[in-house]
């Protein structure tokens, strides 16, 4: 094809996603907003605003984020986008911490400068505030717990297969330096072709831990970033209690997308992220640390001190408890976590359980709609009740190990159609040869149902040229 047939197409296929959805110009929302953030930003009475008609609420508030209005970004997996006012609010506060560096003129109240922030968050996640640890990302919270406790020779760590480089890398850590061993959970893995329910994923955590003697720790992802599977973490952390072992959840994907109850959870330990679905900030995050950590001092009653706490300047000082010994690391980026704060105080305000609907919602239409287009390609997401996120992960090629030109048809998604998505890859059995690679699909409140038709729009327009 000539370089003017090749132009005169693209243009074509432009042409068809506007006539399609009537609404989207090359994978564009006609309702997206400017990317320039207004002078002053009004703080808007969420509360209030939950009254209203729904499909102009959500209007609403997909007008708070400043997102490129010349794309459609669907990678919130990955990083999200700091609301305005959040972001107004963070540029003020650092130059507040500029210009009075010794007092910060006491914005952050009194020392260690983070009581009333921990105090306005901990209630939206079902937690007391001095359980919550404002940290710096799903990583820290995973490397400061894993790397902290008291391991010794002979010790097993139960996860699984399809878990992050932030939680394999620490375990690989402990597997070497103190003769731990680390045992893979095979997961189930959706493909279509199969049923899969969350009765099958307990038991698989069943049977590895009846499976292995002392089993000293339980480390998973709330929700897998490979599939975008949801775990039932609730029923995992209420069988590893039964027999009296820790659990260390990875929620880097469900802080900002799920309404998380820890409490109710009853896990031991919950990591996430602040900058993926809660939108704030880089380099923050939440770290949840149950009842000063004093269930690990009953399961782990034959050793002394089971938690270090090794990123912190306050390790030494026991009587000051967990939480705060925890949060002081010397000098931080306080506004940093407010910025992050406000952004959970927005989402607490609109309601995390409707905001967790809201994504579903999108996320089942997402997938309803591509399973239909594309019967013949490979969905990893479960669209059921209970296993369902806002990821989406599938591959609408036929040779799903064909990285290089799943990567293309990314590419050319996102450049001639203005749809931004990722890449992702995984083993569907931890025995396989060969690694499956899909594109992988966010869908969060600022998105609509016309960015989803319009990206299954393009999806389809891309496979049938590709």
């Amino acid at each position: 094809m000539s370089d003017k047939e090749s132009n005169q197409t693209n243009r074509s296929r432009r042409s068809f996603l506007k006539g399609a959805t009537g609404a989207v110009v090359a994978g564009v929302s006609a309702s997206a907003f400017s990317g320039v953030v207004q002078a002053q930003q009004p703080r808007i009475d969420w509360n209030q605003q939950r009254q209203r008609n729904s499909r102009r609420f959500w209007r609403k508030v997909k007008k708070q984020f400043v997102l490129d209005r010349r794309t459609t970004y669907m990678n919130i997996g990955t990083t999200g986008s700091m609301p305005k006012h959040v972001l107004e609010g963070y540029e003020d506060n650092n130059k507040l911490v500029a210009k009075y560096p010794w007092d910060m003129k006491n914005k952050f109240g009194s020392w260690p400068y983070v009581a009333e922030m921990v105090a306005d968050v901990a209630p939206g996640f079902g937690a007391n505030p001095d359980e919550i640890i404002l940290s710096r990302n799903t990583t820290d919270g995973l490397c400061s717990i894993i790397n902290g406790l008291h391991f010794e020779p002979g010790d097993v760590i139960l996860t699984t297969h399809h878990e992050h480089i932030a939680a394999t890398s620490p375990l690989n850590v402990v597997k070497h330096r103190f003769g731990v061993e680390v045992v893979e959970i095979q997961l189930p893995v959706f493909t279509g072709t199969e049923e899969v329910t969350q009765q099958d994923y307990i038991e698989a955590f069943r049977e590895a831990i009846e499976a292995h003697q002392n089993v000293r720790l339980i480390v998973f992802s709330h929700i897998t970033y490979k599939t975008g599977t949801a775990l039932p973490a609730k029923e995992i952390c209420s069988l590893a209690k039964q027999h009296q072992i820790p659990t260390l959840v990875d929620g880097a994907h469900t802080v900002g997308m799920f309404d998380l109850d820890f409490h109710d959870m009853d896990c031991d330990f919950y990591a996430g992220s602040g900058h993926k679905w809660q939108c704030g900030p880089g380099a923050t995050g939440i770290l949840y640390v149950r009842d000063n950590g004093n269930r690990l001092n009953e399961y782990w009653s034959d050793r002394d001190n089971p938690l270090w706490l090794i990123n912190s300047s306050l390790s030494h000082a026991d009587h000051l408890g967990k939480q705060l010994q925890m949060q002081y690391i010397g000098n931080d980026n306080y506004p940093a976590k407010q910025a992050l704060v406000e952004s959970c105080k927005m989402w607490d305000e609109i309601g995390r359980d409707r905001i967790e609907a809201r994504i579903l919602e999108l996320s089942q239409q997402c997938k309803t709609q591509l399973s239909y287009a594309l019967p013949d390609a490979k969905m990893y997401s479960p669209n059921v009740e209970g296993l369902m996120s806002g990821l989406t992960t599938f591959n609408p090629l036929s040779d799903v190990t064909d990285k290089e030109r799943l990567t293309l048809f990314r590419d050319r998604l996102r450049e001639e159609y203005g749809y931004i998505v990722r890449t992702t890859s995984f083993k569907v059995h931890k025995d396989d040869a060969h690694q499956t690679h899909a594109l992988r699909i966010s869908t969060h409140l600022f998105h609509d149902e016309r960015d989803v038709d319009g990206l299954v729009e393009a999806i389809v327009d891309l496979y049938y040229s590709f």
